[in-house]
Parts: structure tokens; C-alpha cells; sequence
């Protein structure tokens, strides 16, 4: 049986609700939920599923209904999961919003989504909502998970611990009312709603099913060898499908152990604390980590640095053969093993990375010099690559299968092709069930022969592995003609620790260009191992050994380019990108037009 069948037959007939049954019968004294650092907080299988059918029933007496839309605005804690899994029990689809949206933002969301109740998580976040709740007459109940500080002057607003206990009170008195709720639920049934980031415009709803959903967990248990009942640290928003998938369907699917972590800036110290077998960053954070353990080595006695260099370049040689899918010769691995045990494994610890036995990135290209360096300690991080349509990864590198710089092969049962421009096309199970429309039907995203174009081009080489070179509306086509694709540009940028951002510009310009801004944290760091008595970013942005480092990164990247690709001038933006300023989507990505408008006066200024 191929490994598409196998997935085939392990998601025929399941549904999260079932799953959540399975572990509470058998798992029922294993722990389920954690928040970081509070070991009292912890939810056995047991424990989530009594409180879930609680809330469910709670959610049902405010009026929602199988079918209904459902959306939270809330961070990573316990009650996001609950209230998710909930919905899901009604047969209700919950979505999650990022907490960074802005209040027209967040009204578009509601608008869109018909949205009968609204879960909101404190003061703060209602404080967002606020101005245009009385906009939303879909909205039968809005729920509080902390109502500290708040005045119930609308009628539709209670909290999270007065739903519970009603739909507990009720549970205890009739089960049934609960167990008989969830039976209609099939694996056809969709089980959420997440809006993509909107980097070209409006955000899209995206409707995913049980099937979906359960076919990626299966399908990272068939490929990924980890321990059954693994602990794991969900850190990312539950509005990104990475964590959607990693943190509630796989947990569900394997009856996992999640940490949860309210602050992403958190997560280095939840791998300290948690030391988990799998970890998923996106890029940034596993730049963040790189960046960091350069500069320790950087400051190390040069007898320390030795010794690393020369462990990590046998690590090194050991991953190209296994890239290669070459055997280790035993006297080689034995000497590895000796050199990781002394030197290696004890730089992992430092990042809480020493348990890890799969590494993932996705959601934004990663530059090949952090892989390089990552697998030189030990950490071998597999990119994988896919989209919020495509249940998250639609191709994969796995370590059994894996070529450096590239976003690996099909899923399992995926199926991928190139259009004649070189966009990537590809169907299969991990295809979303379409796009919310604003009258509550779903429209399709797929041709008519099951394709979906996923917007993203890439190249295919002689063994299947896919590579992305761009997005299609993302290509720079300058005055002369060239197309030029500015993700491989600033990819390249991005290599050099004090480059946080790098935006290149040239569309219908004469040549390339780009804006740079600096790593808010590792700048200050080089600043100061560079005797630079500037912290400010505004001052370091024009300080001229900076710019004189700068120039090099630009030098060095541009080497490795074509010549209509070459960027000719580059400014260093005063202040970080983020998602706060509106330049970053809340899964830190370029906001492209946003940023050009924003920082016109600049880009004209390249070009003159």
C-alpha cells in the first residue's frame, strides 16, 4: 500500500470529534495542554474533553449553530483551544484572528464571515473591537475570556466562565445532549476558517475540512519518525496555518502534550523548558538563533572556535552525504559521534534544540547559509513549502529525502506541475475546500481538473525537488524588460546578521534597488562588538561603518546575481519593519505596496 493509501484509509472516517473521544477513553490521565511555566495549568485528555463538551454546550444556549461562523481574538492560551474545539463539537467553524489586526481589519473579518459569535479575550482586545460591534448585527453573543476591567453595557456580551458552567451544569445533568451533538460531524465537515495575510490585497477566507486537516497529521507521522504522546511548544498565533496544524490537529491526531506559549518572542525559552523531539520556525526565528550563536562564537577564545570549526565541518560532510543519500562511513560516524557529544550537542543545548530530531521552516523563503549553518551544529532544519490553501506544506523534504535550497517534493498524495510561465500548480487532498463567499456559500479554488495556481513560482530539477524562485504578482519587470524576482535578491541580503528586512525595488525602474532595515537585535550587538557607541536605529542606520558593512552585503550578494538583478543602490530605513507599523502581515511578510507607498520619497531618491 502506498503511502497516499495509507493516508487514504487512516482519514476515511475520522473527525476531530472522534479523535478528542479516542484520547479522553484512552489517554484520559495524559497531559494535553500546558501554558508555558505554569505546570498547574495542565489539561489531561480527560480534563480538555469534559471542559470542551462544557463550553460546546455553553456555545449552543447563546445560539450557535452547526454551520455558523465563529471567531476569536485571543493569544495563545488555554481557552483559544478549548473554545476552537468547542465550535467544532456544534459543528460550527471556528476561525482565529491575529491579534495585531486593526479595528477596520477586524470588522472586515466579522463582515465577511457572517460571524454569530465573537470570542474576545480581554479588555484590551474588546478595546479593538469596540467601534464597531454595533456594525456587526450578525453577532448574537460576544464571549470574555478575562472580563477584568470591562463594563457589560451591551447586552450580547458574557463571559467564557458563566458559558462553561451553564453548558457544564448542563453536560452533568444530560451527557447526551453533548455525545449526539458532534454525531452528525463528517470528514467532509469544515473544520475551520483562516483569512490569509493579505499581502495583495483582501484577506480570503479559507475553508478547510476534518479531511484536510487530519490528512497532514497523517501524513507528517508516515514521513517524520517521532515519539508517540511528544511534547511540543505551540508559539506561533492560532491564525497561522503552521500552528493551526502542529498545534491543535497533530496534538489531537497523536494525543500530543502542547506547550502553549502566549509571546512568541518566547519561544527559545520554551525550547529550553520544553526540549521538544519537533520544531517548526519561520525563517526569522531560525535567523534570530543563527545570528545569536555568531556572535558567541565570534567572542569565543580562538582555541573554542577551533574546536567548532572542526566538528561542524565533519557534521557538515556527514549531511551532504545523507543529501546525497550516500552512506556514512561507520569510522566517520563514530567520530562525529564523539565530536557531537563534547562539542556540538552542547551548543543545541543552548537553544533547547538538543532533543530535536525533525526541523522545519516554511512560510518565507530561508537563506541556505542558515541551513548551512544549523546543520554544521547539528540541526538539520527540512524546508517545506505550501500555503493556508494547501493545509499548510504541499511539498516537503524530510530527512529521508532531502536536496539543500529546495522546498522538497509533493506530500504525500499531492500532485504538482509547472504552467508555462512557471507557476506552480497542484492538487490533491491538501486542497482546501475553496473560499468563503460573502453569502456563506464556498467557492471552489481548484480548475475544473482539481488544479489550484498557488501564485508562486518555481522551478522543478531531474529528481522532483521543487524550488521557489518568486511570487507571480511579486515579479519585477524593470524599464528594460528583465524579469526580475526580488525574493531571491533579498534572500540573498538577508544572509548578513545586520539585515533584518531587505525590500527590493525596481518594477518599470531602470535597475534594482532595495530598502534595508536592520536586525533590531543583532545590530546593536555587531554595533558594540565593532567599538560603535550607537544603539539608537536611526543613528546606526547612518553611522558610516554600518553603511560601509552594508555596502559589502550588497557587494557579496550581488556576485552571486545577474546583472539586470544587481541592486545598484540601497537606504537604510531608520526604524525595524513589524507588523505593528503595518509594513510586515501578521506572518512577517513584506507588505509590498504598503512599504512603497509609505517610503516613496526614499525609493525616488534611489533613482535620481
Amino acid at each position: 500500500m502506498s503511502l497516499a493509501d495509507e493516508c487514504a484509509a487512516a482519514t476515511a472516517e475520522l473527525t476531530i470529534p472522534l479523535l478528542l473521544r479516542s484520547n479522553a477513553t484512552e489517554f484520559a490521565d495524559r497531559p494535553a495542554l500546558t501554558m508555558l511555566g505554569d505546570e498547574d495549568s495542565t489539561l489531561t485528555w480527560g480534563d480538555l474533553r469534559r471542559r470542551v463538551a462544557a463550553v460546546s454546550l455553553g456555545l449552543a444556549d447563546l445560539g450557535l449553530r452547526s454551520g455558523d461562523r465563529l471567531l476569536i481574538s485571543a493569544s495563545s492560551r488555554i481557552e483559544h483551544w478549548l473554545v476552537d474545539l468547542a465550535a467544532v463539537h456544534v459543528g460550527a467553524v471556528p476561525g482565529s484572528a491575529y491579534a495585531t489586526l486593526s479595528t477596520p481589519q477586524l470588522q472586515y473579518l466579522a463582515d465577511h464571515s457572517k460571524a454569530t459569535v465573537l470570542v474576545i479575550e480581554n479588555a484590551e482586545q474588546l478595546a479593538r473591537w469596540s467601534p464597531v460591534l454595533g456594525d456587526l448585527p450578525e453577532v448574537r453573543a460576544i464571549v470574555l475570556m478575562d472580563p477584568t476591567g470591562v463594563t457589560f453595557d451591551d447586552p450580547r456580551l458574557t463571559d467564557l466562565a458563566t458559558v462553561e458552567a451553564a453548558g457544564a451544569d448542563r453536560f452533568a445533568h444530560d451527557p447526551s445532549a453533548f455525545e449526539e451533538g458532534w454525531q452528525h460531524i463528517t470528514p467532509d465537515h469544515p473544520v475551520t476558517l483562516l483569512y490569509t495575510s493579505g499581502t495583495t490585497g483582501d484577506p480570503k477566507g479559507v475553508v478547510l475540512s476534518h479531511r484536510n486537516v487530519l490528512h497532514q497529521a497523517v501524513a507528517i507521522e508516515l514521513q517524520v519518525d517521532t515519539p508517540a504522546h511528544a511534547p511540543t511548544i505551540g508559539y506561533l498565533p492560532l491564525a497561522h496555518i503552521a500552528e493551526r496544524v502542529l498545534g491543535i490537529y497533530v496534538p489531537v491526531y497523536r494525543a500530543g502534550h502542547v506547550h502553549i506559549v502566549s509571546d512568541t518572542a518566547q519561544a527559545v525559552a520554551a525550547l529550553l523548558a520544553v526540549r521538544p523531539s519537533t520544531f517548526f520556525g519561520v525563517p526569522r526565528v531560525w535567523e534570530k538563533m543563527v545570528a545569536a550563536l555568531q556572535g558567541f562564537l565570534a567572542a569565543a577564545e580562538p582555541a573554542v572556535q577551533d574546536a567548532v570549526n572542526g566538528a561542524s565541518a565533519l557534521a557538515l560532510d556527514c549531511y551532504r552525504l545523507r543529501e546525497a543519500g550516500q552512506p556514512i562511513p561507520p569510522e566517520t560516524a563514530e567520530q562525529l559521534a564523539s565530536l557531537d557529544a563534547l562539542i556540538l550537542k552542547p551548543i543545541r543545548a543552548k537553544l533547547g534544540l538538543d532533543n530535536v530530531t525533525y526541523a522545519g521552516s516554511g512560510a518565507a523563503p530561508i537563506p541556505v547559509e542558515v541551513l548551512t549553518f544549523l546543520a554544521g551544529i547539528g540541526v538539520d532544519v527540512y524546508e517545506v513549502w505550501g500555503m493556508t490553501e494547501t493545509t499548510g506544506t504541499a511539498t516537503i523534504n524530510t530527512p529521508s529525502r532531502f536536496k539543500l535550497g529546495t522546498v522538497g517534493v509533493p506530500n504525500v498524495g499531492m500532485e504538482l506541475k509547472l504552467a508555462e510561465d512557471g507557476e506552480i500548480l497542484v492538487r490533491g487532498p491538501l486542497v482546501c475546500q475553496g473560499y468563503l463567499q460573502a453569502d456563506g456559500s464556498i467557492q471552489p479554488v481548484t480548475d475544473a481538473d482539481g488544479w489550484l495556481a498557488t501564485g508562486d513560482i518555481g522551478t522543478l530539477d531531474e529528481d522532483g525537488f521543487l524550488t521557489i524562485t518568486d511570487r507571480k504578482k511579486e515579479l519585477l519587470i524593470t524599464a528594460s524588460g528583465k524579469n526580475v524576482a526580488p525574493a531571491q535578491i533579498e534572500n540573498l541580503l538577508r544572509t548578513h546578521p545586520l539585515i533584518g528586512y531587505a525590500v527590493a525595488i525596481g518594477d518599470r525602474r531602470p535597475y534594482v534597488t532595495a530598502l534595508i532595515s536592520l536586525d533590531e537585535e543583532a545590530a546593536p550587538l555587531w554595533a558594540a562588538a565593532h567599538n560603535i557607541d550607537a544603539s539608537d536605529p536611526k543613528a546606526l542606520a547612518e553611522h558610516p561603518v554600518v553603511l560601509a558593512e552594508l555596502q559589502a552585503a550588497v557587494d557579496a550578494a550581488n556576485a552571486r546575481l545577474a546583472r539586470p538583478e544587481q541592486v545598484k543602490k540601497f537606504h537604510v530605513l531608520p526604524a525595524a519593519l513589524s507588523p505593528e507599523s503595518g509594513e510586515l502581515t501578521p506572518t512577517l511578510k513584506l507588505k509590498r505596496r504598503t512599504i512603497s507607498e509609505r517610503h516613496a520619497g526614499e525609493i525616488d531618491d534611489l533613482y535620481r
